[in-house]
């Protein structure tokens, strides 16, 4: 009994909480200069790494960028350096702990100690919707999906609790994106996104200091239905929002 009269004391909060969100949203958010700034992009030899390299060279960050595919870091590099960013390239397995450690001794020495000690930095998590939702003949990328996103919230969480307020995290959580991983897919939640258009909202959530990022913004929605909706009809809603596709790029299929 008492936990319920403690939640009825949050209602006021929770009123104030709601309006001040309400509010927000037409109020458009400053966004904070990265000018300068180390920025650390993993994947930045190809598809959302490169463009995001890209994006921060313009707004003159400092970068270095980590991929295991040498000629397509080289590739991000130079056209970084000829957007006028200085530029550190390192060919890193991030599979493989030893050869990130080996590779952080020689850019930041420490990452999230280093930030947590300055209280200054920013942590971005490349996820997906199938973090949040699960879509049938991708369980291994569905679970390395969840995964990310939990590591986003239990980071979040310790920071805060650790009053480490100048450390800010964000998570990527788009919907099917055309990078070539999944042949031909499909859903009534919209065509395909351009690896630009998604950049572009990752940007804005970085510099606005945003915690989730939902792209298609319908998915954040979509996920608080499926939580409260009783399961039967959120089987029938995902029939009607019917996500297909060929093939994942990579997995065998029968003859």
């Amino acid at each position: 009994m008492k936990f319920f009269l403690d939640i009825l004391r949050l209602l006021p909060l929770l009123i104030f909480c709601s309006l001040e969100s309400f509010v927000k949203l037409f109020i458009p958010k400053r966004r904070k200069s990265v000018t300068g700034e180390i920025v650390l992009i993993t994947g930045a030899g190809h598809g959302i790494g490169r463009l995001t390299a890209f994006e921060f060279a313009k707004l003159k960050s400092k970068l270095v960028l980590w991929d295991i595919n040498k000629h397509g870091l080289e590739e991000t590099a130079a056209k970084c350096r000829g957007l006028g960013a200085k530029v550190h390239t390192f060919v890193v397995d991030c599979s493989n702990r030893e050869d990130i450690y080996n590779s952080a001794k020689k850019t930041t020495k420490a990452f999230l100690p280093a930030m947590m000690k300055n209280n200054h930095g920013h942590i971005v998590t490349v996820a997906s919707a199938a973090g949040h939702t699960v879509v049938p003949f991708l369980l291994a990328y569905c679970s390395s999906k969840f995964a990310a996103v939990g590591f986003h919230r239990a980071l979040t969480d310790e920071l805060a609790a650790l009053k480490t307020t100048g450390v800010k995290t964000t998570c990527l959580c788009p919907n099917f994106i055309n990078t070539g991983f999944i042949k031909n897919p499909s859903t009534s939640l919209g065509p395909t996104l351009e690896p630009e258009e998604v950049v572009n909202r990752l940007m804005n959530g970085i510099l606005t200091e945003q915690k989730m990022i939902f792209v298609p913004s319908s998915i954040a929605f979509l996920t608080i239905l499926e939580r409260i909706l009783p399961e039967r009809f959120v089987v029938a809603l995902k029939r009607k929002i019917n996500v297909r596709f060929d093939a994942v790029i990579g997995y065998k299929t029968k003859a």
